[in-house]
């Protein structure tokens, strides 16, 4: 490994100057900085983390708190399109990420001990318990935070727009003539408060009825739920027309689980989906596709101002998604 006292060797300067130099120090020359630095890069010169953390008061590394109530883990489309895009941006702003746990050396620990045992300079809030005690311990910290899809006043938040993005769905397929929509949701989170919010005021726009028993409760990314809770709606007298299902995931499931059962009868109605994953594009489904993109790559611009310029107040940002037309939603007479 290459050390200081061989790049002050090579530029004929002290190792004092080649501190100050790769410190940013302002008491030399920028002409005797910038050589000291080029030579430094040439010959492969990396400043050791814990000295850079003592000289910067940065590590350079974000905590992810991922915690997946789902069991779905990185295999689900949304979140892992979440991770990917936060991570290109934060390594293009100098910083590496590391998944956060409530365990240090093999105890049980909290959120917050484990950040301070890590010496995260920031946290991004994914998908959790977003009313935990050890979260809100977290949020109400000095560690920078930003969360997704769930709004705190003490730290930014970056959130996809679900209460649009049910209103999308409920208005198409009252375009193509659908006045009984169903909707099966997943658990009650922020997330399906704002969907739930979205479904009930366009229908009440729209002057649609919403017979009881039409909207369900169900769980994200669970085949077997919406399966059963779709064949109960297909069982009433005065089945939908119209069903919307909580995700994507789901809805494909349901779809392969009727057709294992040589059963019709949801191929006889229309069906959406939610996310937008590439499977569901693919396969033709009308759904709403989430930005997960613009999701990742804001929450991390957010959360680097939030790093770097601790005295600017919390931003709350909205992004919006987009309806995937598909071939699930005919057109009634």
């Amino acid at each position: 490994m290459v050390s200081m006292k061989e790049i002050a060797k090579r530029c004929n300067v002290s190792v004092a100057t080649v501190s100050k130099a790769l410190s940013d120090k302002k008491d030399i020359s920028p002409a005797t900085r910038e050589k000291i630095r080029k030579a430094a890069e040439e010959m492969g010169y990396m400043l050791n983390a814990s000295a850079r953390a003592l000289k910067t008061n940065r590590t350079n590394n974000i905590g992810v708190l991922f915690v997946d109530s789902m069991d779905a883990g990185l295999a689900h489309e949304y979140f892992s399109e979440i991770l990917e895009s936060f991570r290109w941006a934060a390594e293009e702003s100098g910083y590496d990420i590391t998944f956060i746990n409530n365990r240090v050396d093999g105890m049980t620990s909290s959120y917050l001990n484990h950040c301070k045992y890590r010496n995260f300079d920031g946290v991004v809030i994914i998908t959790a318990d977003f009313t935990d005690p050890q979260i809100l311990e977290l949020v109400d910290s000095d560690i920078p935070a930003v969360a997704i899809d769930f709004n705190y006043d003490n730290c930014s938040s970056v959130i996809s727009d679900n209460t649009k993005g049910l209103r999308q769905l409920v208005k198409y397929a009252h375009y193509l003539g659908h006045d009984r929509i169903a909707f099966i949701h997943g658990e009650l989170t922020d997330v399906t408060k704002k969907r739930l919010d979205g479904f009930y005021n366009t229908c009440r726009e729209l002057g649609l009825d919403i017979p009881e028993g039409y909207v369900v409760q169900g769980r994200y990314h669970d085949i077997d739920d919406s399966y059963r809770l779709a064949r109960e709606l297909l069982q009433r007298p005065d089945k939908p027309t119209c069903i919307i299902f909580p995700d994507d995931y789901s809805l494909i499931g349901t779809i392969s689980r009727f057709h294992d059962d040589n059963d019709p009868s949801l191929d006889e109605i229309s069906v959406m989906g939610y996310d937008g994953i590439k499977m569901a594009r693919f396969m033709g489904i009308t759904t709403y596709r989430q930005d997960a993109q613009s999701l990742g790559r804001l929450a991390c611009k957010r959360l680097v101002d939030a790093i770097e310029n601790p005295a600017d107040s919390p931003e709350h940002s909205v992004v919006a998604g987009e309806l995937v037309e598909g071939h699930t939603v005919r057109r009634l007479n």
